[in-house]
């Protein structure tokens, strides 16, 4: 079965088993709200999640993004499951979604660190494609700008530098970072941010006027496990995206102290990643009887009549890694 069918199977199961249950008006979000009424859920996820890394080890870095690329929008909400209907604009045709698409996330997986997950969430009735397309940072994006996004969530610059190191892992396609290794800036020169050794690498990998298509390691050392050696690339100016070597290059700017604390000790970087993965996942949550809990992820469920359970239209089944736009 193909990875991202793994992942629908499971979503939509899961959704099944809680849509036949009700939970108080009250209820708010708690590591263990599904004790009682799942108490395998733990279980059933780690299951599923370990057959799709298992099938595509780049599956996990998509899982993280995506969980970015739904809470920036509107929420931590699955809007972003949303297939486009008659009065659904999805937001995976917006601008930084398009092949950029997984459902769920995954750090253990990858040797990352572990976290009690706030549980709860119930999924919106609406998506925002206009919200997709301005909301989420590009791999462009400078300093400034990057820090405005995350404020704009609620987020500060430690949840900034700290969730960028989700570019530990996973692949990038040439297209969003080309103009680095040729014409920075329309300057008609590379990025001068670039080591010239990297660069040549990168000039190879991802030639001028190339498809584009390419996929390429955020981190040319250990480019299937999250780790702190993000960092340590960001030192040695070999950020893949503008975005990430910002971070560091950028002069005066208050996140160098940052990645300079997390090149040296793995253990805060982890910390701190999975305390901006839990602000990052509270953002604009829908519980009580805000929303509704979906029996088929990718719709809104009807009304009077109950779907019947169809997972082939959650996403493409093409193996779409590395197209991700934004800068996370």
């Amino acid at each position: 079965m193909n990875p991202l069918r793994l992942v629908g199977t499971a979503l939509c199961c899961v959704a099944i088993v809680f849509g036949g249950l009700t939970f108080p008006s009250d209820a708010q979000l708690d590591p263990n709200f599904y004790g009682k009424t799942c108490p395998q859920l733990q279980s059933i996820v780690s299951q599923i999640l370990s057959k799709v890394a298992n099938k595509d080890a780049r599956m996990p870095a998509s899982l993280i993004r995506l969980h970015f690329h739904d809470c920036f929008v509107q929420g931590c909400d699955a809007s972003v499951l949303l297939n486009k209907t008659g009065t659904i604009v999805t937001e995976q045709e917006a601008g930084p979604n398009i092949n950029s698409l997984r459902a769920a996330v995954s750090s253990v997986l990858t040797g990352g660190p572990g976290w009690l997950v706030p549980l709860g969430r119930r999924d919106s009735l609406t998506a925002n494609q206009d919200l997709a397309n301005t909301n989420l940072p590009g791999p462009s994006s400078t300093l400034p700008e990057l820090k405005s996004a995350f404020a704009n969530q609620g987020l500060t610059t430690l949840d900034l530098v700290s969730l960028s190191g989700a570019h530990s892992f996973g692949r990038s396609r040439c297209f969003l970072f080309s103009d680095r290794l040729f014409n920075f800036n329309s300057t008609g020169k590379p990025d001068p941010t670039l080591d010239p050794a990297y660069l040549k690498v990168l000039q190879k990998q991802c030639p001028q006027n190339g498809p584009g298509d390419t996929r390429v390691n955020f981190d040319p050392t250990t480019p299937d496990i999250l780790d702190k050696n993000y960092y340590n690339n960001l030192q040695v100016k070999k950020g893949l995206l503008q975005s990430d070597q910002e971070l560091f290059s950028t002069p005066g700017a208050d996140t160098i102290g940052i990645v300079n604390n997390f090149a040296n000790n793995q253990n805060a970087f982890f910390q701190n990643f999975a305390n901006s993965m839990i602000r990052m996942g509270n953002i604009g949550v829908l519980t009580g009887k805000k929303g509704e809990i979906r029996t088929q992820c990718n719709f809104v469920n009807k009304k009077k009549k109950s779907p019947e359970l169809d997972i082939t239209g959650v996403t493409s089944t093409e193996s779409i890694e590395g197209g991700v736009v934004s800068s996370i």
